[in-house]
C-alpha cells in the first residue's frame, strides 16, 4: 500500500521552465496511443501493417491504426516547441550546440538499441542479400531534423515559423517529379531521394530503410520552433490561439481532401460499399513521406486537445502527464516489453523461440490475437510501463543534471 501511495503522489514540481502540463499531456497521450499501434504490430493474426490503406477493412481495425497516425506529428511538433521555449534560456550558440548532440545521439540510439529490440540481435532484425538490416524510424526523423533545426535556429523564431510552413504547404510539389523507388528495400536510387521517399542505403554491413523521408519531417521541427512564442503567452490567450489554429487546420484539411486538387498524392473517391468505406479511403492520406493533408488533419485536432486539457479529467491528465514528462524512457523500454511478451505468446502458442526472434513481420503464419485481446495487451504493456516513467519523470522534476535533457 506503501509503494502504491508513492506511485500516486503528486509529482515534484518541475524545474524546467519550458515544461507546460498541456504539452506533456498531449506528448503522453502519444505515447499512449503509440504503444498501441506497436502492439497491433507485434500481436494482432494476420494483420497487414498498414490496414488504412485498404478501404474495405473493418472499421474497427481502421480506426486501430487511423488514431495512432497522430503520434509522429504531434510529437516532432512539439519536439520543436520545446526547442524554441529552451531559446528563451539558451543562447543560439548552445542551443544549437544542444540540438546538435541530442540529435546525433536520437540517430545512434535508434541504430544500437531500437534496431536490436525488433530481433534481439544487435544492430539489426535479420540478415538482407547478406547485410544486417536496420530500420531508420521516428528517431532518426527526429534526430535528423534536431540536427537540422541546430542550424535554422540561428534565422531566429520568425524566420523558422515561415520556413517550415512553406516546407510543409510546398513539399507535395515535389511529388510529381521526384524519383520514387519500388519500396522501402530498393537501393539503387541515390541518397538525396531519401529526403522525400522511402528507400534503403548499404552503408559497410548494414541494410539500412529510410522509413521516415527526412524533408518534412525536418519542416514539421521548425516550424515548430516558429510557433513557440504561443505557448509563452498567458493561459487564456494560448488556449485561444490554439484553439482558432486547431479548428483552422482541421477545416483547411476537410475542405481541401474534398476538393481533391493539392495536398497529397492519393485521391479519394466514392466507394461502392458504402459511406463507411468511402470514410476510410477519405481519411487515408499519406504518411510516407507526411502530405500537407495527413499534417493538417493530425496536427489540427492535437492543437485542439492542447487547448482544451483543462476539461481532461484529473486523474486521467496527471496519469498522461508521468508518461509525457518521460517519453524517451517509454519509448525505448515499450519496444523492449512488447517483443519478449511476443515471444512468450509465440512459445504458448506451440512456436520456437528462434521463430519469434525476428522482425514482426517475419513471424510464422498461425501467430497472434485477435484485435479485442492485443488491446488487452496494450493496457498491460501501458500499465507495466508507469512505475519506470513515474521514477524519470520525479528524476527530471527534481534535478537539473545535463545528462537528464538526453532522456
Amino acid at each position: 500500500m506503501a509503494e502504491f501511495g508513492r506511485l500516486n503522489a503528486p509529482l515534484p514540481v518541475n524545474t524546467r521552465v519550458y515544461r507546460l502540463v498541456s504539452l506533456d499531456m498531449v506528448r503522453g497521450l502519444v505515447m499512449v496511443i503509440m504503444a498501441l499501434d506497436h502492439v497491433r504490430d507485434f500481436f494482432h493474426a494476420g494483420a497487414a501493417q498498414d490496414p488504412t490503406a485498404d478501404p474495405n477493412v473493418g472499421l474497427a481495425l481502421f480506426l486501430t491504426r487511423w488514431i495512432t497516425h497522430f503520434c509522429a506529428p504531434a510529437f516532432v511538433c512539439l519536439a520543436g516547441v520545446s526547442a524554441g521555449l529552451m531559446a528563451t534560456r539558451k543562447t543560439p550558440a548552445s542551443l544549437g550546440a544542444f540540438l546538435l548532440k541530442r540529435g546525433l545521439w536520437l540517430i545512434t540510439i535508434e541504430w544500437l538499441v531500437i534496431a536490436t529490440s525488433a530481433s534481439f540481435a544487435p544492430w539489426g532484425i535479420a540478415e538482407i542479400q547478406g547485410l544486417v538490416l536496420t530500420p531508420f524510424q521516428v528517431l532518426w526523423a527526429i534526430g535528423a531534423s534536431m540536427v537540422i533545426l541546430a542550424g535554422a535556429q540561428f534565422l531566429g523564431r520568425r524566420a523558422c515559423l515561415v520556413l517550415g510552413a512553406a516546407i510543409l504547404v510546398g513539399h507535395n510539389l515535389l511529388d510529381p517529379i521526384w524519383p520514387m523507388p519500388q519500396s522501402v528495400f530498393d537501393t539503387s536510387p541515390p541518397l538525396w531521394v531519401a529526403l522525400h521517399a522511402q528507400m534503403a542505403v548499404v552503408i559497410g554491413p548494414f541494410f539500412v530503410g529510410v522509413v521516415y523521408p527526412l524533408l518534412p519531417w525536418a519542416g514539421l521541427m521548425i516550424f515548430g520552433f516558429g510557433c513557440a512564442g504561443i505557448f509563452e503567452r498567458q493561459s487564456a490567450a494560448r488556449d485561444r490561439s490554439l484553439f482558432l489554429c486547431g479548428a483552422a487546420l482541421t477545416l483547411a484539411f476537410v475542405a481541401l481532401r474534398v476538393i481533391g486538387v493539392y495536398g497529397d498524392p492519393n485521391p479519394w473517391m466514392v466507394q461502392a460499399r458504402g459511406a463507411i468505406a468511402t470514410a476510410i479511403d477519405f481519411l487515408n492520406v499519406t504518411k510516407y513521406p507526411p502530405s500537407l493533408l495527413f499534417l493538417l488533419m493530425t496536427l489540427g485536432p492535437a492543437a485542439l486537445l492542447a487547448a482544451w486539457w483543462e476539461r481532461v479529467p484529473r486523474p486521467v491528465r496527471d496519469v498522461l502527464v508521468v508518461y509525457g514528462r518521460a517519453p524517451f524512457a517509454f519509448y525505448v523500454a515499450h519496444f523492449y516489453l512488447i517483443h519478449t511478451l511476443s515471444v512468450a505468446l509465440g512459445v504458448a502458442q506451440g512456436f520456437a523461440v528462434s521463430q519469434m526472434m525476428t522482425f514482426m513481420a517475419f513471424y510464422p503464419k498461425g501467430y497472434g490475437l485477435p484485435l479485442p485481446l492485443v488491446y488487452v495487451v496494450w493496457l498491460i504493456v501501458v500499465a507495466s510501463l508507469y512505475p519506470l516513467c513515474r521514477w524519470v519523470a520525479s528524476v527530471k522534476a527534481r534535478r537539473n543534471d545535463w545528462w537528464l535533457s538526453y532522456l
